[in-house]
C-alpha cells in the first residue's frame, strides 16, 4: 500500500506552445498544448506540493499573457478537486524560480517552502546582468524572487543546498544545477518508504516536457533529447535524464513530466467542469479516488 496519494492537478494551460520549445530539434513541427499544473502529495500527516502555479496579477500576469496562458485558475477551487485546502498544504518543494511554477507563494499561508540556494542566488545575479541579457529572465518574475526571500523572514524558508533525503518520510530532493536554470531540483517520493524503493514516482520540474524527452519517438532505438530551452546545458539535462530514470529502475512512465498532456492517456484521469485535468498517480489507504 502507498504511503501518499499523489495528483498532478492542471490549473491552466498554453494550447498552442512551439513544439520545439518542449523538445529539442522539432522546430516547424507544429504546436502542443501545454498543461501547467503542480502536484499534491499527501499521507503520513503530510500535505506537500511539488511547485505552486502562479498568480495571474501583476507581471506575473504579464509573462502568463506573452506565453499565451489561458483558463487559469487559483489554487483552491482546484485543489478542492482533490479536497485539500490551500491552508492544509505543509511544504511546498520548488523545481525551480520560473513564473509558474514559484509564483503562487502568497496563496500557501501555512506551507514551509524549499528551494536550492543555488537558484535564488543565480536568478539575483541574473537580474543584475545589462539589459542585452534579459532573455534569461523572460520567464522570471522579479517580484517572485522578493516574496521568496521575505519567507525566510518569516521563518517559512528552507535554503537547500544539493541533494536531501526524506524532506518529509520517503520524499528526496535532488540537485539538477545547470540545467534548465541554474539551481534547478527534482523531487523522487519513495511511495513506500524504502531504500531503493521499486514504488519511486519522480517530478522531473522542467528538466523534461514531455516522455519524447526520456525515450525519442523510435520504441526500438530509444534516445534522450533535451527540452528546448535550458539556461544551462543541454548535457547536464540528458545525464539528469538518466539520473532520474535510474531512480525509478528504469521505469519511464515513473518519471513524471508535469507539462506533458499524454499524463492523461497513461494514469487515471478526469477533466474538472472547469476544463482542467486531475491525474491520479497513486492511493494512500484510506484515500477516496478523485477520478473516478
Amino acid at each position: 500500500m502507498s504511503d501518499y496519494s499523489i495528483w498532478v492537478l492542471e490549473y491552466g494551460a498554453v494550447p498552442n506552445a512551439p513544439k520545439g520549445v518542449t523538445v529539442h530539434g522539432t522546430f516547424n513541427q507544429g504546436t502542443v498544448k501545454l498543461p501547467y499544473c503542480y502536484v499534491v502529495i499527501k499521507g503520513r500527516g503530510h500535505v506537500a506540493m511539488v511547485d505552486v502555479g502562479y498568480n495571474n496579477k501583476d507581471y506575473g500576469k504579464v509573462i502568463a499573457d506573452n506565453y499565451g496562458v489561458q483558463n487559469w485558475h487559483a489554487p483552491a477551487p482546484v485543489l478542492a478537486e482533490v479536497g485539500v485546502k490551500p491552508d492544509q498544504v505543509t511544504e511546498a518543494f520548488i523545481t525551480h524560480a520560473h513564473f509558474d511554477h514559484m509564483g503562487n507563494t502568497d496563496d500557501f499561508p501555512k506551507a514551509t517552502f524549499y528551494v536550492q540556494e543555488r537558484e535564488i542566488s543565480k536568478w539575483v545575479w541574473s537580474l543584475s546582468l545589462n539589459r542585452k541579457f534579459r532573455w534569461l529572465n523572460a520567464a522570471t518574475d522579479p517580484g517572485d524572487i522578493m516574496r521568496t526571500v521575505d519567507l525566510a523572514r518569516q521563518g517559512r524558508l528552507v535554503s537547500v543546498q544539493g541533494d536531501r533525503a526524506d524532506v518529509i518520510p520517503g520524499v528526496d530532493l535532488h540537485e539538477a544545477f545547470d540545467t534548465h536554470t541554474w539551481g534547478s531540483m527534482y523531487v523522487n517520493v519513495r511511495n513506500d518508504g524504502r531504500t531503493g524503493s521499486d514504488d519511486c514516482w519522480v517530478f522531473a520540474g522542467d528538466l523534461i516536457y514531455s516522455y519524447a524527452n526520456l525515450q525519442g519517438y523510435d520504441p526500438d532505438d530509444p534516445q534522450y533529447i533535451p527540452i528546448g530551452l535550458a539556461t544551462g546545458s543541454q548535457t547536464n539535462v540528458m545525464l539528469k535524464i538518466e539520473e532520474m530514470i535510474d531512480l525509478a529502475h528504469g521505469q519511464v512512465k515513473r518519471v513524471i513530466p508535469i507539462h506533458d498532456e499524454a499524463l492523461k492517456d497513461m494514469f487515471p484521469s478526469r477533466i474538472t467542469a472547469k476544463g482542467l485535468r486531475v491525474t491520479e498517480l497513486a492511493l494512500a489507504k484510506g484515500e477516496t479516488s478523485r477520478v473516478k
